[in-house]
């Protein structure tokens, strides 16, 4: 007998808790080998496919394209099993064995190559030992139309109404009200010229006037769901605002000198040095002089956690919104490999093609938000990290250069920082640090 095998949403990577189907890449009835891909999810990091840890036929699916998943919610059932798949199917299926039990599934997925196309086949009847034969039809008589059902009054009590004094009863037969009806709330239930009084208290009172509409606030305007990347962006963004009390300094530097010195860099032939490369090496440094702004914060355990590696994540603009990926080991690449690793994380970003491993981990971040043209920020610390470094664009202005005014290229360097991980000495140490290579990168020879 075929086994049916339920495969769930997975985790897909550090703190999500959801996914959105954007496109099923399987429909009920295929034949799915063990971790092929079976349905393409959009995270609020990436767009990835999920492989099915199960081979067989599927029977069906629990979503449909647009809709969101929690992780752990059932994505797909799996018959699985030689009888699950018909006579033939095996043969088609390749030389994996549909007959086997099923693997499981070892870390996420394995190395098994992707088939070329999905296959379908038809439903299989399960086989009997006898013919049955189908019951003759029977003729039934179309029923009558069922009345429709009139709501009872409420029983008015039958017998002796409980009542003694004459007064009572003239009151009421003054007034129209029916003793019957009444309860009474003396002894025995008997009634009383209070209950009489109260019951004509009540028929004088006018009926409640309709309470007004609600106002529809924000009734006007375009209303775009926040989930997805925006939805997980404003998460993040809040919850660093609730956890963190971070703190900025900034500073402007003249960044005549680097920009020298990446022209002489280029010069010599080769690939490439991009401005956030040298930057993002002055930054590797300056973590290693002061280690203290690469660390994270244990709530739970009440320590500050420094951190050996230097995982440097970096703004992004997308189509899809702003991503931060991560370049690993920062620490040991020089402005070459960062460059190539830059542009390499750059255009999966923008093809939507990041791995989740590829936006998680990271322990410092470096915004460029020069590139839209703007001086100065206060940027939001991406948490859990400690601090970030912003930089502005790199613009002529007059400066005082060996004591000439000169134009000169200036950038502005913006910090912002966990003040739970340091105090401001250590944050100015750091900035200055930065603002020193920047206007003078034969600094970054002490630690080359």
């Amino acid at each position: 007998m075929p086994q049916v095998m339920e495969f769930k949403l997975p985790d897909l990577g550090e703190g999500l808790t959801e996914a959105e189907i954007v496109r099923w890449l399987v429909a009920v009835g295929d034949v799915v080998a063990i971790d092929q891909p079976v349905v393409e999810v959009e995270t609020a990091k990436a767009m990835v496919e999920v492989p099915c840890p199960y081979g067989g036929v599927v029977t069906a699916r629990f979503g449909e394209e647009g809709e969101e998943l929690p992780v752990g919610a059932p994505l797909i059932t799996v018959a699985v099993g030689a009888q699950s798949m018909p006579a033939g199917a095996e043969e088609s299926a390749g030389a994996e064995g549909s007959g086997e039990a099923p693997r499981p599934l070892i870390g996420y997925g394995s190395d098994h190559s992707r088939p070329a196309r999905r296959r379908r086949v038809r439903p299989v009847t399960a086989a009997v030992s006898a013919p049955v034969t189908a019951p003759a039809p029977v003729a039934v008589a179309p029923a009558a139309p069922a009345a429709p059902v009139v709501p009872a009054a409420p029983a008015v009590p039958a017998g002796p109404v409980p009542v003694i004094s004459p007064l009572v009863r003239k009151l009421a037969k003054d007034h129209g009200v029916d003793l019957r009806a009444l309860h009474g709330s003396g002894p025995e239930g008997l009634i009383l010229r209070a209950d009489v009084e109260a019951a004509l208290a009540a028929l004088r009172e006018p009926a409640p006037a309709p309470a007004p509409a609600a106002v529809a606030v924000a009734a006007q305007g375009e209303r775009i769901p926040l989930k997805g990347l925006r939805g997980a962006v404003a998460e993040k963004l809040s919850r660093s605002r609730r956890e963190i009390p971070d703190a900025t300094c900034w500073v402007d530097a003249d960044a005549t000198e680097l920009m020298a010195a990446r022209a002489a860099m280029n010069a010599v032939g080769g690939p490439k040095i991009s401005v956030l490369a040298l930057l993002a090496r002055i930054c590797t440094a300056a973590l290693a002089k002061y280690p203290e702004l690469n660390s994270t914060v244990d709530l739970a355990a009440k320590e500050i956690v420094r951190l050996p590696s230097v995982h440097l994540g970096f703004a992004a603009q997308t189509e899809r919104g702003l991503v931060v990926p991560v370049v690993r080991d920062a620490q040991g690449r020089n402005p070459e490999s960062l460059s190539a690793e830059f542009a390499r994380l750059t255009e999966l970003a923008r093809a939507g093609k990041l791995a989740p491993a590829d936006l998680t981990g990271g322990t410092f971040t470096l915004n460029n938000y020069g590139v839209f043209g703007v001086d100065g920020s206060t940027p939001i610390v991406n948490h859990p990290e400690a601090a970030m470094l912003g930089v502005g664009r790199i613009i002529d202005k007059p400066w005082v250069h060996d004591g000439q005014l000169a134009v000169r290229k200036v950038v502005q360097l913006s910090l912002t920082f966990d003040h739970r991980v340091c105090d401001g000495g250590t944050a100015g140490g750091f900035l200055r640090y930065v603002a020193d290579c920047v206007e003078s990168p034969a600094v970054l020879l002490r630690t080359l």
